[in-house]
């Protein structure tokens, strides 16, 4: 009997060791440590289950990569923003790193997949849980810093997080208009003005281009599903080329 509950044990192992490397893989990743890899993604409910054997599960991991995952986007944001607040940058780098974004990042990864869940956790929906794949996400960045440094976490951050900042996904908690207003009265450059180029679409999927000029000078030109989100693309645009200068 101990014999079969051996070989079935060892079959599982290796099943897992392939899945694991066949998810280095697609992300382009090989651990040098790929138990911490494992790690990253054991739940509690499965150490619980599985007390004879030396698994560790994932929350220290996840404390490491809270920390690590703060500092990394705070430094892709400090030298994205140079026009921006304090403020600002600290309510943009609550966005990116609050539970719904991470969830969101883990499931374009499919992260859910390559959990280790207790049978209870398991029956009761803990692979799609919010809060488990949040910290999943966490746990993988602390694994990854570990076993790699700093820079490969910018490296995979650069393929699955900036980009999604570059392309506007948390512009709604960013005020551009506002940052760009500060940056010309400071200067005392001249008068803002923002004018509607372009209305065109149905009225369920409406897109407005505008244009931001500067003493009558184009800065910069957005477009938006409303008047007020064109106009702030347009003024992060705006921004962007001032800083050029």
């Amino acid at each position: 009997m101990r014999k079969k509950e051996n070989e079935a044990s060892r079959k599982n192992n290796r099943a897992q060791e392939r899945k694991f490397r066949q998810f280095q893989q697609k992300l382009g990743l090989v651990f040098h440590n790929e138990k911490l890899l494992i790690q990253a993604f054991t739940h509690s409910s499965y150490v619980n289950e599985h007390r004879k054997k030396p698994f560790e599960d994932n929350e220290r991991l996840e404390f490491l990569g809270d920390a690590v995952l703060e500092l990394t986007v705070s430094q892709f944001l400090y030298k994205k923003y140079p026009l921006m607040s304090e403020g600002e940058l600290t309510k943009l780098r609550a966005a990116i790193v609050c539970e719904p974004s991470l969830v969101s990042f883990a499931n374009e990864l499919s992260f859910g997949d390559f959990v280790l869940l207790g049978k209870g956790e398991e029956l009761t929906g803990g692979r799609t849980r919010p809060a488990l794949l949040a910290d999943v996400f966490e746990s993988f960045i602390g694994a990854l810093y570990l076993d790699q440094g700093i820079e490969t976490v910018i490296s995979f951050l650069e393929k699955s997080v900036f980009p999604k900042i570059n392309a506007g996904a948390f512009s709604h908690v960013m005020d551009f208009k506002s940052q760009l207003q500060e940056f010309i009265q400071k200067d005392g450059a001249g008068t803002v003005e923002y004018e509607i180029l372009k209305e065109k679409g149905p009225a369920h999927n409406r897109e407005f281009v505008s244009r931001v000029t500067l003493n009558g000078d184009e800065l910069g030109i957005g477009k938006g599903r409303s008047k007020k989100e064109a106009e702030q693309f347009a003024a992060q645009m705006a921004l962007e080329k001032i800083k050029k200068l």
